[in-house]
């Protein structure tokens, strides 16, 4: 038998050993697996979501979130008002004693009746008021200070109310504005009304009757509230405008002392009117005194009680300003005065064809002069130096050469272009000029001023409030804060409002609000528990 015909079987080969399979994870698992990772995500969410909302709650007390997309810039305040809340030294307290929704239904009411009486669709905006205030709490959050904004109700918070009666003389009515800085053994108070507040939106000097504007004077109400109650150095301001109880102004000055008393009131002098005639001038009282366009000379007495108040019994300290009336020369006694302290009030207007500007104060162009600073240290800086100042129909004024204790120093010139109605031959004039008289004691000088103005139309509520093309507010502030040594104050001009195109009634602006905050964020809500359950069921 030869080997290949013997047949040898194969040696069995061992089957290959199946891989073991894994155990299969229960339906449960899978569902345990991906419902615990939505429960991260959905717990990781909302931990972001609430970092995220505490990160923008501490900036919305720092800086504005909200974006003020207006064309007026109406729920934005002014740099001047944001400069003067930054540099608070104490906090203050805003209470309205009434609702916000209040001043959403004095906005409808105010401008149904100017559609009612004038045929007009004005927008009396009152509604911004409650936003404006929102600024004056967040930008507080950045100074010393902190501002707080309550809304009570008098009835129902009568307890908040007494604690600032108790700092008060007069009475708080429903629906004012409380301003109070200090604690509950020493605080000032300032009220504002609900005449002010309704003030605080009117027509603008440009108004016609075919076309309304209007003018939002609510921001320089709040900030000279805010810096009344915590200036530690009020001006106690005797304005002299009644003379045995009689305007010594004449007809048609009236209203321009008043708003020149407001004026100064806003920026931190405290203004009381006085009958130069009866009422005492008591240096102890007054700080202050202001004589506005008198059409009436004084009598030898009333001349003596001015000039012992800036004598002061030798203590001096004590500061006036003299405003002549443009339509009266003949006052020898008051000339006689003023020559005294080295000021004489000349006869003729000064003019100018070359430098002057256009005002709304009804004078031929070449008399609204513009001036120019003659001493920069009785202005004192200025926020924007390139506007103009202008004093329409001014007097010459001249500095005399008299042989007394006073120094007299121009403070602002007319330009070297100008002329007046006695002397055609161009070149510069007095027009405000400051009079200082002082005395000394060791190494301390104590000085009075006399201030005059050429022009009693540089105090126009036209040039000071209602417009920011000009710099005589913030040149006559300068001036007087720097004579009576007060510390610079905030001066807030009107702002503009612009008749808005298309305008969301409050209801409407309420349910946008609603449903971007609310429906949006709900909807988005449910949609993500449906999906989270729809898998969560597979």
């Amino acid at each position: 038998m030869s080997k290949k015909d013997i047949v040898t079987e194969p040696a069995s080969v061992p089957e290959k050993p199946e891989k073991p399979l894994k155990p299969k994870k229960s339906k449960n698992m899978k569902k345990f697996k991906y419902g615990s990772m939505s429960f991260v995500v959905i717990a990781l969410v909302i931990v972001l979501v609430v970092i995220l909302n505490l990160i923008c709650s501490m900036l919305a007390k720092r800086s504005p979130l909200k974006i003020d997309l207006t064309a007026d810039n109406r729920y934005e305040i002014s740099d001047e008002s944001i400069d003067a809340i930054k540099n608070l030294k104490q906090d203050v307290e805003i209470t309205v004693t009434f609702s916000k929704s209040d001043f959403t239904s004095m906005a409808s009411y105010y401008q149904q009746m100017y559609a009612y009486y004038y045929g007009m669709n004005v927008e009396t905006p009152y509604d911004m008021i409650p936003s404006v205030l929102e600024k004056y709490e967040m930008y507080s959050q950045q100074g010393n200070g902190n501002i707080k904004v309550q809304y009570v109700d008098m009835n129902k918070d009568p307890d908040i109310i007494a604690k600032y009666r108790k700092f008060y003389n007069n009475d708080i009515p429903e629906g004012s504005i409380i301003v109070f800085s200090g604690n509950n053994d020493n605080g000032r108070v300032k009220v504002i009304t609900q005449e002010e507040i309704i003030n605080m939106i009117t027509p603008s000097n440009a108004s016609t009757n075919t076309a309304i504007t209007m003018n939002f004077v609510g921001e320089s109400t709040i900030t000279s509230a805010v810096l009344s109650v915590t200036d530690s150095n009020p001006i106690k301001t005797a304005f002299a405008s009644m003379m045995n109880g009689v305007s010594i102004t004449g007809q048609g000055y009236e209203t321009m002392t008043t708003d020149f008393m407001t004026f100064l009131g806003k920026n931190g002098y405290d203004c009381t009117v006085i009958d130069i005639a009866t009422d005492e001038l008591n240096p102890e009282e007054y700080d202050f005194v202001v004589v506005p366009m008198p059409a009436v000379d004084f009598s030898a007495d009333i001349i003596g009680r001015l000039g012992d108040f800036l004598y002061n019994g030798g203590n001096y300290q004590k500061n006036m300003l003299y405003i002549p009336n443009l339509y009266v020369n003949d006052l020898p006694n008051i000339t006689e005065f003023l020559a005294d302290w080295s000021i004489q009030v000349d006869e003729s207007a000064v003019l100018d064809d070359t430098n002057w500007i256009e005002t709304y104060l009804g004078f031929n162009q070449n008399v609204n002069i513009k001036l120019a600073i003659n001493d920069t240290e009785s202005v004192g800086s200025l926020p924007n130096e390139t506007l103009p100042v202008v004093a329409p129909a001014t007097r010459k004024l001249s500095i005399l050469t008299k042989n007394n204790d006073s120094v007299a120093t121009s403070v602002l010139k007319s330009m070297d272009t100008s002329y007046d109605q006695d002397n055609s031959q161009t070149g510069t004039r007095d027009a405000v000029v400051v009079s200082v008289k002082e005395t000394s004691s060791g190494l301390d000088r104590y000085s009075s001023h006399l201030l005059v103005m050429g022009s009693s139309f540089m105090i126009s509520n036209s040039l000071l409030t209602q417009t920011n093309a000009f710099n005589n507010a913030n040149v006559i502030m300068g001036m007087l804060n720097t004579m009576t040594g007060k510390e610079a104050s905030a001066v807030i001009p009107e702002k503009a409002l612009q008749q808005a195109l298309i305008t969301p009634t409050a209801s409407q602006m309420n349910g946008i609000k609603t449903f971007t905050i609310y429906v949006i964020p709900a909807v988005v809500a449910v949609a993500g528990i449906i999906v989270f359950l729809r898998r969560r069921n597979k």
